[in-house]
């Protein structure tokens, strides 16, 4: 049966042939199909299906009338009158019909009652769709009465909100309000300036909502099993020292932070025994960018890692007196960081380097950094890089005690040390614990962040934040004095738009992007957040969206009094130190920049002594791009959803990728070795 064009609301419907009372104008002249009405089926009219009102009998009669077309306007009731009346003379015709009354009137009934059947199959089927109809409006309407009744809890709730959890709001809280779409009327001074008012006002809805619920499972976890079966071994030594150590003498002079110099320590070890020459404590390089005279000896304990490589190479305190005579520059034994591409090959350095250091005796890397690659390198040597790192460079007792007293401030009610203590602060774990007495049955936790947004890294990026036309010029006055080179590249060629930038995931991540990633991810209000690099762009007021949404936020300069930060000040590598042991012991630790040295080396460590309990969340930050660009559409629920989606992807357990670095991704046969 095809489905036909139903009207309901009309006076008139054509169902499977049957149209009733049809509007002048309308028959189809060309239809072969005879039409008849309603009320006539009912009464048995006749009609034929195969569009002719020639019976079928008529095909074995001997002699019959000329054909009739049908028409709209024949009086059929007339005609079945005439048939009834005639049906009673046996024999009789009419029309050149053969009438035959028993037989007939059988067919013309029994037609009539089938679509008599069929019209009310239809109106009931009609009868049934308007009753669908019905139900569903009848839905809509329960839904949005209940819609209603939602917005004006929340809106309930929200003033709550405003009066009572946020009281450290600025601006007249108490006109707040956030609707079930999302939009928002919130005053100006609210928030600080930027494009995420609307998600940050639906993250403290959903905090303050959320205070009684249970966090997700895997918020303080790693995949237990599979990161606990890799245990530590780069202590583990497979060779003898090395017999020549009277080639020459590598000097480094490194560059950068305290992070960076790490890194280059670690390469000049290896580079050291790669050459078979003798290392010299390493120096670091004055910063216009960190201000800070700090030498090897202020932040590492020189004579633990003199005593602790000495079975893998020979380091000495200074140059011997014949060589500390010679002009390096003028007899070309100076190589900077311009003559070294970044991650060079072994074979660049056994090719171009050891023989001005058989010639000369003595090569001096100036701003020696990232210029030696992790692959290809043979399995001792790069099990020596991680020696270095993760066992020979321990901080001066001054960065120990320090760090003590703030893992301690940190804890509160923790009576432990954490599982990392003794790597980070030496004896002074003692120190972390309060009285035997005193000790807490509940373990107090804390989450680290490491906010990678100072002025170097924001002018580095080349990205926008949301300051305008203030904004570029300072950042492109800072770029012309700190990164020459950056700012001549930027007027030279053309390099990607911020926009593109942002959505490659190449721009770090800004406070309020970290917030709003710490309320999606399940961290509850009350949750204590260490905040490490808290020297941030744009200053204290940045900080607004932050303390707003987790006001137990703190800083190593609001744990500790400036009297215990005093022998500290003005020396940014060792207060870079204090935050590596705050972010490193963390029973929780949250980077918002995946190339940022800190994060990598904080992340790294904790992996080589965490045991498999020391998670660390690492944003996609090109996922996380796309998801914050919906930041005026998208629904808090979906936006939970997606950026817990976008995290957990990173936890997965893998060993370290080809070429990427050890320091980061420990899990490697030369750094751990796999027990499972």
């Amino acid at each position: 049966m095809d489905d036909l064009p139903i009207s309901v609301m009309g006076s008139n419907f054509k169902l499977n042939g049957v149209i009733d009372d049809p509007l002048p104008g309308e028959e189809d002249s060309d239809s072969t199909e005879t039409r008849i009405g309603i009320s006539h089926v009912r009464s048995g009219s006749f009609h034929s299906r195969s569009g002719s009102t020639t019976p079928r009998n008529r095909q074995t009669s001997p002699t019959h009338s000329p054909r009739l077309a049908p028409s709209r306007f024949g009086s059929f009731d007339q005609f079945s009158g005439d048939v009834q009346h005639a049906s009673s003379f046996s024999g009789l015709k009419l029309f050149g019909f053969p009438l035959n009354h028993s037989s007939q009137k059988f067919k013309i009934d029994k037609r009539a009652k089938k679509r008599a059947g069929t019209v009310w199959y239809q109106r009931k089927r009609i009868k049934g769709i308007l009753f669908l109809i019905l139900l569903v409006g009848l839905f809509f309407f329960v839904n949005w009465v209940m819609l209603l009744r939602l917005q004006e809890q929340n809106d309930r709730i929200q003033e709550h909100d405003d009066n009572t959890v946020n009281p450290g709001f600025s601006g007249n809280v108490s006109s707040s309000r956030i609707s079930v779409q999302g939009k928002r009327k919130i005053s100006r001074n609210k928030w600080p300036k930027g494009n995420y008012g609307r998600l940050l006002a639906l993250a403290a809805h959903a905090l303050a909502e959320g205070e009684n619920k249970p966090e997700p499972k895997d918020l303080w976890q790693e995949p237990v099993v599979a990161s606990s079966a890799w245990k530590p071994c780069a202590d583990q030594r497979n060779w003898e020292p090395s017999v020549e150590r009277n080639i020459g003498y590598i000097m480094v002079t490194a560059n950068g932070g305290m992070n960076q110099q790490r890194v280059a320590v670690c390469n000049a070890v290896v580079l050291a025994r790669l050459l078979n020459s003798t290392l010299v404590v390493p120096r670091f390089m004055y910063s216009s960018v960190w201000k800070d005279v700090s030498q090897f000896s202020d932040i590492y304990q020189e004579d633990h890692f003199i005593n602790y490589m000495t079975p893998d190479i020979h380091i000495v305190k200074e140059l011997p007196d014949n060589l500390r005579s010679l002009d390096l520059e003028a007899i070309g034994s100076v190589v900077t960081d311009a003559d070294i591409i970044k991650e060079a090959m072994p074979r660049f350095y056994l090719k171009n380097i050891l023989p001005i250091l058989i010639k000369n005796k003595v090569v001096h890397f100036l701003g020696f950094g990232n210029r030696l690659a992790f692959d290809p390198l043979s399995f001792e040597l790069q099990r020596l890089r991680c020696r270095c790192n993760f066992h020979a460079l321990r901080f001066v007792p001054k960065i120990q005690r320090t760090g003590a007293l703030l893992l301690q401030r940190l804890r509160q009610k923790e009576g432990y040390p954490g599982p990392l203590d003794k790597h980070l602060v030496g004896s002074f774990i003692e120190s972390t614990m309060k009285e035997r007495k005193a000790r807490s049955t509940k373990a107090s936790r804390y989450l680290s962040v490491h906010l990678r947004f100072e002025i170097d890294m924001v002018a580095h990026s080349l990205c926008e934040f949301g300051g305008g036309k203030e904004e570029r010029e300072e950042l492109e006055a800072y770029r012309a004095v700190h990164f020459p080179a950056l700012s001549l590249l930027q007027k030279t060629t053309k390099l990607p738009s911020p926009a593109e930038l942002r959505s490659e995931g190449l721009c770090p991540l800004t406070p309020e992007e970290a917030v709003l990633m710490l309320a999606a991810l399940g961290f509850k209000r009350k949750t204590k957040i260490f905040v490490a690099g808290s020297q941030i762009y744009g200053g204290n007021t940045r900080l607004t969206a932050l303390t707003s949404l987790y006001p137990n936020l703190v800083t190593k300069e609001k744990l500790l009094s400036t009297t215990e930060l005093e022998p500290f000040k003005n020396f940014s590598s060792q207060l870079a130190a204090l935050d590596f042991i705050g972010c490193t012991a963390a029973d929780a630790f949250a980077m918002t920049d995946s190339g940022s040295q800190l994060s990598s080396l904080v992340s790294g460590y904790r992996i080589y002594y965490g045991g498999g309990r020391m998670p660390t969340i690492r944003p996609n930050k090109r996922r996380l791009a796309s998801i914050f660009s919906r930041n005026n559409t998208i629904e808090w629920r979906i936006f939970e959803i997606r950026v817990r989606k976008a995290v957990r992807q990173t936890k997965h357990i893998l060993t370290r990728p080809r070429g990427r670095s050890v320091y980061r991704y420990p899990r490697c046969k030369e750094c751990m070795c796999w027990t499972g």
